[in-house]
């Protein structure tokens, strides 16, 4: 008798594990055929938002029973998931699009798994963060993640400042009602460097928007907020930044002054030039005085 290759394959019976799944960013040609694999033999699959998941694996003829895992409800669920690990279930970890625990909840669960002796393992597929390291066009050898910033201006400037001499790649992740705003912070404590924006990634359209950093915060300041969550990649500081003059000193001062106070201005010039906080601190007040 012949197989109807027409009927859905049955899903294989999957270990008992974690599995920290990604899925698609946009794309949906993105998810990876392991990820779908998954997605149909795992007895939960622990989500975000249940109704973004449903959606999402419904497109792929998938449908499983649904966990909602976010931080709200992280600290009860964990034990529950444990139990149901330890019981010898499979059970697939999401994020409403890309890899989880990249800014998304989870790490919790992994690290106490791990330390349960359940097994945790990766399912790994699509980036937001590496998806814009790709396309940047900036240094990969080095970078650094900061997620989310604070959304309170002096918490994200005093931030920005602690990473300012650090000689790696950034990148961020930002809501679009407050891009603007992190651009024209990361402009006065990051001056000089070139940095991108990356806006819709694998989708119909995907924008890259490059720039100097101080241009790309006056373009974001000019228009509408976009659409859309967006990941922002800034380069290192460039060659021989380390040996600031004093005309390069002076023109950082006056950029930070005109978005910052004094106080954060000297520190955010400090972490950069490497020059002491003191001595920026006294020649930002004659800059100020200057300006009135």
């Amino acid at each position: 008798m012949s197989r109807d290759r027409s009927a859905p394959e049955a899903a294989q019976p999957l270990p008992s594990a974690l599995y920290i799944t990604a899925t698609p960013i946009g794309n949906r040609g993105d998810v990876t055929l392991r990820g779908l694999d998954v997605l149909k033999a795992a007895d939960r699959v622990l989500c975000e938002d249940t109704r973004v998941t449903r959606k999402l694996l419904g497109l792929y003829g998938v449908s499983r029973p649904l966990v909602a895992y976010h931080d709200h409800n992280a600290d009860a669920m964990r034990p529950k998931v444990m139990e149901w690990l330890a019981a010898g279930e499979s059970i697939a970890l999401v994020s409403d699009a890309g890899t989880p625990l990249i800014s998304d909840p989870g790490f919790k669960l992994a690290r106490d798994c791990r330390a349960a002796g359940l097994t945790v393992t990766a399912v790994p597929g699509a980036s937001a963060l590496l998806a814009a390291l790709a396309v940047a066009g900036q240094p990969t050898d080095r970078f650094l993640f900061m997620g989310f910033l604070s959304a309170k201006a002096g918490a994200r400037r005093a931030e920005l400042a602690e990473v300012a001499g650090l000689r790696a790649t950034l990148v961020l992740y930002e809501a679009p009602r407050r891009l603007a705003a992190l651009l024209a912070d990361a402009a006065a404590a990051l001056p000089g460097r070139e940095a991108v924006v990356c806006r819709e990634l694998t989708k119909m359209f995907e924008e890259v928007t490059a720039m100097p950093i101080a241009d790309l915060a006056r373009h974001y300041a000019e228009i509408e907020p976009p659409k859309g969550e967006a990941v922002v990649v800034i380069g290192p500081p460039p060659a021989g930044a380390g040996a600031w003059s004093d005309a390069a000193v002076d023109a950082a001062l006056t950029e930070a002054l005109a978005e910052q106070s004094v106080k954060d201005a000297a520190a955010a010039v400090a972490a950069a030039s490497g020059r002491p906080r003191k001595a920026l601190y006294a020649r930002a007040m004659e800059l100020k005085g200057r300006g009135r």
